[in-house]
């Protein structure tokens, strides 16, 4: 009898609270996974910030040919990734995402063999080419499984795994630099990309093994959690006014989007290309140090990102918490152009410019995902990403630039500054429809 009471209770639950349990278990199965995924990402796009302080001294590269190497690892992702997250959508998520990982990880180790700077060129424009398709992916991976504000949540955790590898990776590029450098006939810069890069393939073997394609094919969901999961995201997609598979590449708000992030994102990677080289000119010279003081920004940046996560879901007020994000950014960039012959004042300006920026860029992915359905989000999302990602190139091209120009990074914080004004600026043009939303309280069942 008593189990036939809570039985009762269950099945006259409101419609919320009983999908509350089975959205727990898909972030308990999906979310720690995806995060740690992200992590080996992040991790290996941006060691060769740190690989920079010795590598580019044992083959002579200058800041430029540095930067050229780093920026051309876009110049890859970008031509190829529409195709990558159409073919995600068509062969699964499991074994598209499984199989991004696994490249990746093998090109990243393989660094260890450059020696010439168009081996420096052609290894980062193969790595971008493997990797591309990764992050939209995973963005269009979550519409399977979460509607609305939930997603809007589960996306901003997946993001704080950037400031996570800034935290681990730091320390970690410091200690192998100073301590691996001559073990076994090998420089530490070589040893930082064998060490980073290894953990993306195993954990591209867990996705292979763990990951399930949709809602559909979970069998750790019961039959009524699956089509609860199923009927919330169908009731969304009904209200989404972009259907059509093709038009993410002509929906004008599709390719302002795609503006404002690209100035975002060129604030992001000169930041997170430069970080080390930044804290190194300030006097630190002992790659163990600049690897502990570079985890203070990212420490910062997850802090705030968690906040101002919770902050926009709370309010709906996603152009309000995007614009603020990113205007500390800039601020935070202006502090570091003022102070780049002080350590503690510069510390201050990264931590500011960190928060801000990998605040405003979980907060943005909200937008799109807002507006563009299943069929179009494969397209829309990455050629959102795939176009905001060219701005990688154009950071690390246009700092290394003009550090070699005017023999300081001053100049170059302060454009980047500049870009994370515009994107604020160019934010304000979007319909308020999608810019804001319904909060997280509005929205629950």
């Amino acid at each position: 009898m008593e189990s036939l009471n809570r039985a009762t209770k269950a099945w006259q639950s409101p419609p919320g609270v009983a999908m509350s349990g089975a959205y727990r278990k898909v972030t308990l199965r999906l979310i720690p996974l995806l995060f740690l995924a992200y992590i080996c990402n992040y991790l290996d796009r941006v060691n060769i910030g740190f690989a920079q302080l010795e590598m580019g001294k044992d083959l002579h590269f200058s800041a430029a040919a540095y930067g050229l190497g780093a920026g051309i690892f876009f110049i890859g992702y970008f031509l190829l990734e529409v195709p990558s997250n159409l073919l995600l959508q068509r062969v699964g998520a499991r074994a598209w995402i499984a199989r991004i990982m696994i490249s990746w990880g093998a090109i990243s180790a393989l660094m260890l063999v450059v020696h010439e700077p168009w081996q420096f060129y052609l290894m980062r424009f193969l790595l971008g080419a493997a990797e591309a398709g990764f992050f939209p992916g995973v963005i269009l991976y979550l519409t399977y499984w979460y509607s609305g504000p939930r997603r809007a949540r589960a996306t901003a955790f997946f993001f704080t795994a950037t400031p996570v590898a800034g935290i681990i990776g730091g320390p970690l590029s410091g200690w192998i630099l100073h301590g691996l450098t001559g073990i076994g006939g090998l420089r530490g810069w070589q040893w930082l990309f064998l060490i980073e890069g290894a953990p993306a393939v195993l954990v591209g073997l867990l996705v292979l093994a763990f990951l399930p394609d949709r809602p559909a094919t979970a069998q750790w969901l019961t039959d009524a959690e699956k089509s609860g999961i199923q009927r919330e995201l169908d009731k969304e997609a009904s209200h989404k006014s972009v259907h059509s598979t093709w038009s993410g590449f002509k929906d004008g708000r599709v390719l302002l989007l795609s503006a404002v992030y690209f100035c975002f994102v060129l604030g992001s990677y000169g930041i997170a290309f430069w970080l080390p080289a930044v804290i190194k000119s300030t006097g630190v010279a002992d790659p163990l140090q600049v690897g502990f003081l570079s985890a203070i920004p990212w420490a910062a940046a997850l802090v705030l990102m968690v906040l101002g996560a919770r902050s926009s879901d709370r309010t709906g007020k996603r152009r309000l918490h995007l614009g603020a994000a990113a205007c500390l950014g800039g601020a935070g960039l202006v502090i570091v152009s003022v102070g780049s012959a002080n350590t503690v004042l510069t510390m201050l300006g990264l931590a500011l410019a960190a928060a801000g920026v990998f605040t405003a860029l979980p907060l943005f992915w909200s937008l799109p995902t807002a507006f563009l359905s299943a069929g179009a989000a494969a397209v829309g999302l990455a050629v959102i990403n795939s176009l905001g990602n060219l701005a990688g190139f154009v950071a690390n091209f246009l700092v290394g630039w003009l550090v070699d120009s005017t023999g300081s990074s001053a100049i170059a914080t302060l454009v980047l500054a500049g870009f994370l004004l515009i994107g604020t600026i160019l934010m304000l043009l979007l319909p308020r429809v999608i810019a804001d939303s319904p909060s997280l309280d509005a929205r629950r069942p």
